[in-house]
């Protein structure tokens, strides 16, 4: 079970999550987030990163290029694109920064096969991306989505383990069920998150 700690503000965070055994943590340049952080924040996380688990940058509201520019000059190892973003801005963004994921919600009723944009992993988020709502889940029972794609959405510690039974995701993805006010990683929540999932994923060998 591949697992990304996202939303990521502060430095002491990245040392929380590769000692709880996430896979990757994930870093909001949005400028409408709460969670979004400026380039000298960015380059300290990956900084403090660099070489232990996959950094991610996350944006959804500026130009494909532009982003993987910023992510190429942050030293970013993944480029995150969510939301609208058409198969063009994906091959514009590929051709500057190698390592692209796609995000999106079943609400912008995207094609669900990995790698259709020439993703190396798609990300299902909930329909309000970034709310921490819970979604229904059911609905993805008859979609048949298989390869390396990741959950998201309201996951929080205590419910990690149905979701990944119920929909048997190649990973997940948490942001705010790991916090204790919006941006604020609680270090506890993020331990017992990472644990929970790689249990749930043990479950399903």
């Amino acid at each position: 079970m591949y697992v990304k700690v996202c939303g990521l503000t502060d430095p002491a965070t990245v040392d929380v999550a590769v000692d709880a055994g996430a896979d990757a943590i994930g870093v909001v340049m949005n400028q409408t987030s709460s969670r979004a952080v400026a380039a000298d924040v960015a380059r300290t996380i990956v900084d403090r990163a660099a070489g232990r688990v996959d950094t991610v940058l996350v944006v959804n509201d500026m130009p494909a290029v532009d982003a993987a520019r910023i992510a190429a000059d942050l030293g970013f190892s993944v480029l995150q694109l969510h939301g609208s973003y058409t198969a063009d801005d994906f091959t514009a963004a590929s051709a500057v920064f190698a390592r692209l994921w796609r995000a999106t919600s079943l609400a912008n009723d995207p094609p669900l096969q990995v790698g259709a944009y020439g993703e190396e992993n798609l990300l299902l988020d909930a329909p309000r991306p970034g709310s921490g709502e819970r979604w229904d889940l059911s609905v993805l029972a008859d979609l048949g989505v298989c390869g390396r794609w990741l959950l998201a959405g309201g996951l929080s510690p205590t419910n990690v383990a149905d979701a990944v039974g119920q929909v048997r995701p190649w990973g997940v993805d948490v942001s705010s069920g790991v916090e204790s006010s919006p941006g604020v990683k609680d270090h506890a929540k993020v331990r017992a998150f990472v644990e929970a999932a790689r249990r749930a994923g043990t479950s399903l060998t």
